[in-house]
């Protein structure tokens, strides 16, 4: 129960073929005793696909976790004055956040919990998911590997063949990650 009583930001971007998943890791968070902040991107709270509605999505995120959701960066900004969270997760992080986090944009909600979290030298973990972490962003991923508090959930190839370039973080490991990262490690090994 290293996780319990400790306030946790789960910041969700589009890739919404993994929200099963991040919700199944979500209410996993809950369930051990974790204050959990949920924060939608733009893209995560407007937009309907086949894997879901949006606004279905950020009314289950506070059904589980009893807290409204961050939905502007307004909302996200207060997270770095007023030291809201111990650790922030990018659950799951598309390789557009991953792209504007490396080079500094700052447009969502979710990179403005990231910025605003970061300022306060607190771990900041990103969930890859994105067809091209092989391809234009792995320099990006290059980037944050290097960049002090940043971490990253265990990932690799999802689907070779049909999708080369495609990474995707292994969820399983989220709460392992989160443990290490709150010790200042990160997690290994990172690729698998």
């Amino acid at each position: 129960m290293k996780l319990e009583n400790k306030n946790i930001g789960i910041a969700f971007t589009g890739s919404f073929c993994t929200y099963k998943k991040a919700f199944a890791e979500l209410q996993q968070l809950v369930e051990e005793g974790a204050k959990v902040q949920t924060i939608f991107s733009n893209a995560s709270q407007t937009i309907d696909s086949r894997f879901g509605e949006a606004q279905d999505f950020i009314k289950k995120a506070e059904e589980i976790t009893g807290v409204p959701p961050m939905l502007s960066i307004s909302q996200a900004e207060p997270i770095g004055p007023k030291s809201l969270l111990d650790i922030l997760v990018l659950f799951p992080c598309t390789g557009n956040t991953i792209a504007k986090l490396a080079n500094g944009i700052t447009d969502t909600p979710v990179l403005m919990a990231a910025k605003a979290h970061l300022r306060n030298e607190k771990p900041l973990v990103i969930s890859v998911s994105t067809n091209d972490a092989l391809g234009m962003n792995m320099k990006n991923i290059g980037l944050l590997l290097n960049a002090k508090h940043i971490y990253f959930v265990p990932f690799g190839q999802d689907d070779p063949v049909k999708k080369p370039n495609s990474m995707i973080a292994h969820t399983g490991l989220l709460v392992p990650t989160l443990e290490a990262a709150l010790e200042g490690r990160q997690l290994q090994p990172i690729i698998q």
